[in-house]
């Protein structure tokens, strides 16, 4: 049992930090446009209609809002570790530095959920956006080619497509990725303003009623699924030892992020459902409905155009953070070294980022988009608890250690982020519950009958071993 709860001290991940092979590139622009290149995608462009259709109608601003605070309660407490701590691993580095081995280990699995099925989830949204646009232009895509077996195809072609090309994008280099999110997030945030300046004007309050169609119960549930719209901040923790100056970089990547996108998911509800009734936003492409019905064809297609190049940004950013995850797990021991292994050349994970490429190409192709969101949802609130009381810990036992960024009111915020997740889980559905049982089961015997017994044979890697 002292085992499996052992925890590494907090100096040795910032040692190892500065022992890194990775490419230190990364500016806090890059971190906030890296936050809103991920967090600004489906949940905007396909999430807000499919929440106000099946969940709480209008109320679904009010959804947000929960979501979003909640967010910001884990977020907080994610700017003061990743300030502290700045070590690629994000979640699964922090509880191993507090909480112990195992419970890290879970964490590190429940993040793998996120990562890998939230990259197919927004894959498969891509895909609805880009067989519109081919659909709009006269190149249908064959049935079996533009959906998973559960909608009557064989396989979701132009998921699969993407997520091919990014792992290639990813292999090559920060850099060149930080590069590619810059222009693509710009031509998203433009994207957008089209969307509020074209819609705006067409809103009618009256659609606004009822508000809450589904009561308080379909507000609650919606920000149970919508807290799908803002996964992804997270991930920036990710980038911790790809940046000129951790400490100063990620509090503003993560918080900085997170409030502007709030303000977009709100307006952006407002006017769908103040333009459309609630009930025929439930398309996987709102956004194109939302213009057509007001008469903006060419706008719908603009508009969708730039739709699929900003998904893009997020499937690259949620790809490169379970990379990044997998390469923290390895140079601990609970996965095998080689995985970590770090390309001469182009400074990237590179085994590992392939591999990951094939696992979430397969999830994108396979399966439907509403089952992927809400096992990503369950993965990242019990993360989110995890790093809150993290950081409420440290604050107890090690009041010493250096704090670039401090949470405020520690001992009222990490509470309130610890109940407001437990409270969301609490309302995803009970299919969601099972899967997520089932592969907290897979993660333990993986750990009983590898992991543990691999860390316990080498605790302190070798920088060099993670060399390509």
């Amino acid at each position: 049992m002292h085992s499996i709860f052992r925890t590494k001290p907090v100096e040795h991940y910032i040692d190892l930090a500065k022992k890194t092979r990775l490419s230190r590139s990364l500016t806090s622009l890059d971190l906030v446009l890296m936050g809103i290149g991920v967090i600004v995608g489906t949940g905007i462009f396909v999430f807000t209609g499919i929440g106000a259709a099946k969940y709480a109608g209008p109320g679904l601003m009010l959804s947000f809002v929960l979501s979003g605070l909640t967010c910001a309660f884990a977020a907080l407490a994610y700017a003061e570790l990743a300030s502290m701590v700045p070590i690629t691993g994000s979640a699964y580095s922090y509880a191993s530095t507090v909480l112990g081995e195992i419970v890290a280990w879970i964490v590190g699995w429940a993040l793998i959920l996120e990562y890998s099925i939230g990259a197919a989830a927004v894959a498969t949204g891509w895909s609805d956006y880009v067989t519109d646009l081919l659909e709009a232009a006269g190149f249908p895509l064959a049935q079996h080619l533009s959906a998973a077996p559960a909608e009557g195809g064989f396989i979701d072609l132009m998921s699969v497509v993407i997520i091919a090309l990014l792992t290639i994008l990813l292999c090559l280099g920060i850099r060149e990725s930080a590069r590619f999110n810059r222009v693509i997030v710009t031509i998203k945030l433009l994207v957008v303003a089209v969307f509020i300046i074209l819609a705006a004007p067409k809103v009618n309050p009256a659609l606004w009623s009822p508000f809450l169609p589904y009561g308080w119960n379909g507000v609650v549930a919606g920000a149970s699924v919508a807290f799908f719209a803002y996964v992804g901040f997270d991930t920036l923790a990710n980038s911790a030892e790809e940046c000129k100056n951790p400490a100063r970089a990620l509090p503003i990547g993560i918080l900085g992020s997170l409030v502007i996108v709030t303000v977009l998911y709100i307006t952006v509800t407002a006017i769908m459902t103040g333009v459309v009734p609630y009930q025929a936003l439930g398309s996987g492409a709102p956004v194109s409905v939302v213009l057509k019905s007001v008469g903006y064809n060419i706008g719908a297609v603009i508009t969708g155009l730039g739709i699929v190049f900003g998904l893009t940004t997020v499937i690259l950013v949620l790809m490169y953070s379970q990379s990044r995850l997998f390469l923290a797990l390895s140079r601990d021991g609970l996965l095998p070294r080689f995985v970590g292994r770090v390309h001469p050349k182009y400074k990237t994970p590179w085994l590992v980022t392939i591999a990951s490429g094939v696992i979430i190409a397969s999830l994108a192709g396979f399966f439907t988009l509403d089952v992927l969101a809400e096992l990503v949802n369950i993965g990242t609130l019990f993360a989110f608890i995890a790093v809150s009381l993290g950081v409420l810990i440290l604050r107890i036992k090690r009041p010493d250690l250096p704090r670039p960024f401090r949470c405020p009111l520690p001992m009222v915020i990490t509470p309130l982020a610890v109940i407001s997740c437990a409270y969301l889980m609490y309302n995803l559905s009970s299919t969601t519950w099972r899967f997520f049982l089932v592969w907290m089961a897979l993660g333990i015997l993986v750990y009983v009958f590898y992991s543990y017994g691999n860390t316990e044979k080498k605790d302190e890697p070798d920088p060099e071993e993670m060399a390509g």
